[in-house]
C-alpha cells in the first residue's frame, strides 16, 4: 500500500520488470480511473497487490477484495500513511488482515511521533536503518538562494537559462502555485509541464512521461512528486518555495543524485520560509551552503537563519543511538561546500508473527565544481518577524498533512 498513485504504477513496474522470470501475478489498483480493468484482474487470480488506500477500501467494501489470505504487508512511505492524512484509511484495512502475518514498514525520514505509532502496529519490529533517518545523500550537491517571493519567476528563468540543466523537477507548494510557474516559464520559452492532484490521472501520468522521456525538460510539481518516484538521471530539483515539513525536504531532494549518480538540489528561500530553513538545518543536521552571485539578492541576517547543532555521529535527532553506523554532520559556514558521507536513508521496520560512474552536472555558473560557493559582501537585515506564514498543520502530531495533494 502506497500514498499516490504514480508511486504505485511505478511499484507495479518494478515488480513486472524484477519478477518477469517468477510465476508470480500482480496487479495495481488506484483511484482517478475506471475499476472495471482492475475488477477483472482481481477475478483472474493474484499473489501481489498494489494499491492506494482509497481505491482498496472501496474495492473491499463492494466485495471484490478479501484481505483473510494476506501473509505479507507492506507499507511504503510509512511516514506519510501514519499521518492524519492517511491513518484512518491505514487503521480500517489493517483491521480486515488476519493476525498472522508478517509487517513491513518502509521510509526514508520517520518522525518521533509517527514511529511511536507504528509501534502501536507492529509487534515487536525489527529495524534496519542503513543510514542515519533523515540524512542526505552525499551524491547530491546542495545549495540555498536568498530571494524576495516576488523574484523568484525570475530566478527561476536565470538559472533555467543554462542549457547545460539537461531536466529538473521544480517543487511548489500548492496545485495553483505550480500552475503559475508552468505558465510563467512558458511565457519565457522553457518547455514545462505540471503534475498535481487537480490533474486527471491521464494527464497527469503522461506529464510524468514525457518528463522521463526527456521530451518534457522541466516537470513542476507538488509534493505528490516527492514520494520515491524514480527518474533515471535527473540532474536538477528546485525547491521554488520551501516544505513547512522539515521531512519532505529530504525526500525531495532525493529524486536526485541516485544510482550512483551525481545531483543538484537548489532552493529558494524568501523572509517567510527562514523558519522552514531553520527546521530543515535540524533535521539534516548541517547547514545548507548559501550562494549570493545572482542577481536578485535578498539581505537576510544570518541570525535569522541559525544553524542547528550537527548530529553527533551515530546518533539520529532524538540522540539515540544508530545501529547501522553513523557519520558526522557537521558543516562550516564559511562559504564551503563540502559533501557528507551517508546515502539517502530508507527505513525498514519488519514485525513478523557496485557503485556507478557518476555522471557530470552541472552547477550553477556561480558555484564551482570544486565545491566553493562564492560569497559577496553587504550589510543584511533581519526580516520582519510578523509576516503570516503557510500554516504547519493542525491535529496529534506536528507532521499532521494538511496538503490538498491527499491522493488516492
Amino acid at each position: 500500500m502506497t500514498p499516490t498513485r504514480e508511486l504505485a504504477i511505478q511499484i507495479a513496474e518494478s515488480f513486472a520488470a524484477y519478477g518477469r522470470h517468477l510465476n508470480l501475478r500482480h496487479t495495481v489498483i488506484f483511484g482517478g480511473v475506471s475499476q472495471h480493468a482492475q475488477v477483472n484482474s482481481l477475478k483472474a487470480g493474484i499473489d501481489v497487490l498494489i494499491a492506494t488506500p482509497g481505491r482498496l477500501l472501496d474495492l473491499m467494501n463492494q466485495g471484490f477484495i478479501s484481505l483473510r489470505d494476506v501473509q505479507f504487508f507492506v507499507l511504503d512511505e510509512a511516514d506519510r500513511m501514519l499521518d492524519m492524512g492517511f491513518i484512518h484509511d491505514v487503521k480500517k484495512v489493517i483491521a480486515k488482515l488476519p493476525e498472522r502475518r508478517q509487517s513491513l514498514f518502509f521510509s526514508a525520514t520517520m518522525p518521533p511521533d509517527v514511529a511511536k505509532l507504528a509501534d502501536t502496529i507492529l509487534r515487536n519490529p525489527a529495524k534496519v536503518e542503513v543510514t542515519p533517518v533523515s540524512s542526505t545523500a552525499d551524491t547530491i550537491a546542495q545549495a540555498m538562494y536568498f530571494v524576495g517571493r516576488d523574484d523568484k519567476r525570475k530566478l527561476l528563468v536565470h538559472i533555467l537559462n543554462d542549457q547545460k540543466i539537461k531536466s529538473a523537477l521544480v517543487f511548489a507548494r500548492t496545485k495553483h502555485g505550480a500552475d503559475k510557474v508552468v505558465k510563467d516559464l512558458l511565457k519565457a520559452g522553457i518547455g514545462a509541464e505540471a503534475i498535481h492532484g487537480n490533474k486527471s490521472q491521464n494527464a497527469r501520468q503522461r506529464a510524468l512521461s514525457n518528463f522521463k522521456s526527456r521530451e518534457t525538460r522541466v516537470l513542476v510539481a507538488t509534493d505528490i512528486a516527492a514520494r520515491g518516484i524514480d527518474v533515471d538521471e535527473l540532474s536538477h530539483v528546485i525547491n521554488y518555495e520551501l516544505p513547512n515539513i522539515p521531512e519532505t525536504y529530504v525526500h525531495r531532494i532525493g529524486r536526485t543524485g541516485r544510482a550512483g549518480h551525481d545531483g543538484i538540489a537548489l532552493s529558494f528561500c524568501d523572509a517567510e520560509e527562514t523558519e522552514f530553513l531553520r527546521d530543515i538545518h535540524k533535521l539534516i543536521g548541517k547547514r545548507v551552503p548559501v550562494i549570493e552571485d545572482h542577481p536578485f539578492v535578498l539581505d537576510i541576517a544570518t541570525a535569522a537563519v541559525s544553524p542547528a547543532p550537527a548530529q553527533r555521529q551515530g546518533q539520529n535527532r532524538n540522540g539515540n543511538r544508530q545501529s547501522g553506523g553513523g557519520r558526522s554532520n557537521g558543516s562550516s559556514n564559511q562559504g564551503s561546500y563540502r559533501r557528507e558521507s551517508g546515502n539517502t536513508s530508507r527505513q525498514a521496520s519488519s514485525s513478523t508473527g557496485g557503485s556507478q560512474p557518476r555522471s557530470n552536472q552541472s552547477l550553477p555558473a556561480n558555484q564551482e565544481r570544486n565545491g566553493s560557493v562564492r560569497r559577496e559582501g553587504g550589510h543584511t537585515s533581519r526580516p520582519a518577524t510578523n509576516t503570516e506564514r503557510p500554516s504547519r498543520g493542525t491535529g496529534n502530531s506536528r507532521f499532521s498533512n494538511s496538503s490538498p495533494d491527499k491522493n488516492y
